[in-house]
C-alpha cells in the first residue's frame, strides 16, 4: 500500500513574529489616523482652533495618504521592500514625536502629513507581503493577523487615545503611538526577510477598471458612504459632549462600545456576506442611517440629554452597521474585478482614504452652517441615498 505523505514545513517563529509586527504596524498607523476623533475638542482648544478647523487635520491626512497609496505603485523594483516598510514605520513614529512638539496648527499639520505619506505607502505595500512570508496553507491566518490590526485600532486604539488624552493630554497619546511605531520598526528590521518587489502593472489594466461600469458604481457608492460616515464620525466627540450632554470622561467608553460593535459587524458579515451581500449591505445602511439620524434629531431642541444607555445603543448600531458595509463593499469589489483585483483594490484604498479627508472637510463646513445635529441628519440622508444605489447594482457571482 502506497501512502502519500505531505511534508509541510513549519513556519519559523521568527516569521510569525514578523507577521505579528506587521499587524501591530497596521494598528499603529490606523490609530494615528483616527486618534484626533477622540480628542478633537482638546486639540482645537490647545491649538487655538475651532472643532471644524481642527478637523482639517483629518482631511489633509486622508488626501495625502490616498495620493501616497496611488504613487507608491510606481516605486522602482530595485528599492528594498523590507527597508521601505521599516523606514515607513520610523517615519510614522518620528512624525508623531514632532507632532507632540507643535504649538500651532501649521506645525501640527506638517508633522501629520509626514505620517500620512507613510500611511498611504504602507497600505500600498502590505497587500503582497503576507504571501511572501508564509506558505499558501497559512496565508489566511497571516492575513487575518496583519489586517486584524485595523480592527484592533478601532476597538482599542481610538478609545485608548481618548482615555490618555483625558488623563494626561493629547501629546501623551501621540507619544505612546510614536513609541509603539518605533519599537515595531525595530522588530521588523530584525524579523523581516528580503521581500521581492511586485511586478509593475500596465496602464491598460487601470484603463480597463475605469471602463467597468459596475466597478465605477462601487467606487461611487464607497466615496459617498465613507464621506458621509466620516463627516459625522470625525466630529463625534463634540457632537456627544456639546449636543447630547455626554461627560467628556465617558467618551472613551462610548468609542470602545462603537469599536466592539464594529467587530461584531465583521463577524456577522463573515457569516452572511457570501449569500446575502446586497441585502446585508442595504439593511446595514438603513440601520446606520436610522441610528445616526436619531442622534441628530433627538438632540434638537432637547432640554435634557439622551440617556447614556440609549446613546450607547445608537452608537453600537451605527458602528456594527457601517462595519458590515465596509466589508461588504470591498468583498463586492474583489469579486467583480476578476483578474484586476489587485489594482482595483489599490484604487479602492485610495478612494477610501480620500473620502475620509473629504468627509472630514465637508463635516467641518456643515458644522459651521447647520450645526452638529443638522450635520448628523445630512450624513444619515446620504446613507439612505447610497442604499438606493446599492440596490441597483448587479450582485457578483461566487466562483
Amino acid at each position: 500500500m502506497n501512502e502519500t505523505i505531505l511534508n509541510v514545513s513549519p513556519v519559523p517563529a521568527r516569521t510569525w513574529l514578523a507577521v505579528t509586527a506587521l499587524g501591530i504596524s497596521a494598528f499603529s498607523i490606523v490609530t494615528s489616523e483616527l486618534a484626533p476623533v477622540g480628542m478633537l475638542s482638546t486639540l482645537a482648544k490647545d491649538l487655538n482652533q475651532t472643532e471644524s478647523g481642527a478637523g482639517l487635520v483629518v482631511t489633509a491626512y486622508g488626501w495625502i495618504a490616498a495620493l501616497a497609496a496611488l504613487l507608491s505603485g510606481a516605486m522602482p523594483a530595485r528599492i528594498s521592500r523590507k527597508a521601505l516598510l521599516v523606514g515607513l514605520m520610523l517615519m510614522l513614529g518620528l512624525s508623531c514625536i514632532v507632532a507632540t512638539r507643535a504649538h500651532s496648527m501649521s506645525g501640527f499639520m506638517s508633522a501629520r502629513m509626514a505620517g500620512a505619506l507613510a500611511h498611504g505607502a504602507f497600505w500600498a505595500l502590505i497587500g503582497t507581503v503576507a504571501a511572501q512570508l508564509v506558505p499558501a496553507e497559512k496565508l489566511g491566518l497571516a492575513t487575518s493577523v496583519i489586517f486584524g490590526g485595523v480592527s484592533a485600532a478601532s476597538v482599542l486604539g481610538v478609545p485608548l487615545s481618548s482615555l490618555i488624552t483625558g488623563m494626561t493630554g493629547w501629546r501623551s497619546a501621540f507619544t505612546a503611538i510614536s513609541l509603539l511605531a518605533l519599537a515595531t520598526a525595530c522588530v521588523l528590521f530584525w524579523t523581516l526577510p528580503t521581500l521581492a518587489a511586485p511586478k509593475p502593472l500596465r496602464l491598460s489594466v487601470y484603463c480597463g477598471i475605469f471602463k467597468n461600469p459596475l466597478l465605477l458604481s462601487l467606487y461611487g457608492a464607497t466615496a459617498c458612504i465613507i464621506s458621509a460616515h466620516f463627516a459625522a464620525f470625525t466630529y463625534l466627540e463634540p457632537l456627544l459632549t456639546k449636543s447630547q450632554g455626554v461627560p467628556a470622561a465617558s467618551i472613551s467608553g462610548l468609542l470602545l462600545m462603537s469599536g466592539l460593535s464594529g467587530l461584531v459587524g465583521n463577524i456577522i458579515a463573515g457569516k452572511l456576506i457570501d449569500r446575502h451581500i446586497k441585502g446585508l449591505i442595504s439593511i446595514s445602511l438603513l440601520l446606520s442611517a436610522g441610528a445616526l439620524g436619531m442622534l441628530g434629531m433627538l438632540g434638537m431642541g432637547s432640554a435634557a440629554p439622551l440617556p447614556f444607555w440609549f446613546t450607547g445603543m445608537l452608537l453600537t448600531i451605527w458602528g456594527a452597521g457601517i462595519s458590515i458595509v465596509f466589508v461588504g463593499l470591498q468583498t463586492w469589489l474583489l469579486r467583480s474585478a476578476g483578474d484586476a483585483a489587485q489594482p482595483a483594490s489599490a484604487i479602492y484604498v485610495a478612494i477610501f482614504n480620500a473620502a475620509i479627508g473629504t468627509g472630514a472637510l465637508a463635516g467641518g463646513q456643515m458644522l459651521a452652517i447647520i450645526g452638529f445635529q443638522g450635520m448628523a441628519l445630512l450624513a444619515a440622508s446620504v446613507f439612505l441615498c447610497s442604499m438606493t444605489l446599492v440596490l441597483m447594482l448587479k450582485v457578483p457571482r461566487i466562483i
